[in-house]
């Protein structure tokens, strides 16, 4: 299936999940990471179970520090 993430298409086998995305995108690296599919923000507590449809939208955010 074709994904957006951060607005650029990615595959990924049907009936992937948010985490699975994340783990992808950021390895171990979770801490600070929010989600958003079609402009909708998925709670953490709900990545593994949230599957995700072909050509959602992903918007993928890491907080850091500064100011």
């Amino acid at each position: 299936m074709e994904i957006y993430i951060n607005d650029q298409p990615q595959v990924f086998e049907p009936g992937a999940s948010v985490q699975q995305i994340v783990d992808a995108w950021a390895g171990e690296k979770q801490k600070g990471i929010a989600v958003a599919i079609n402009n909708t923000v998925v709670p953490r507590a709900n990545w593994k179970d949230h599957l995700l449809q072909d050509h959602d939208r992903i918007l993928l955010i890491k907080a850091t520090q500064g100011g």
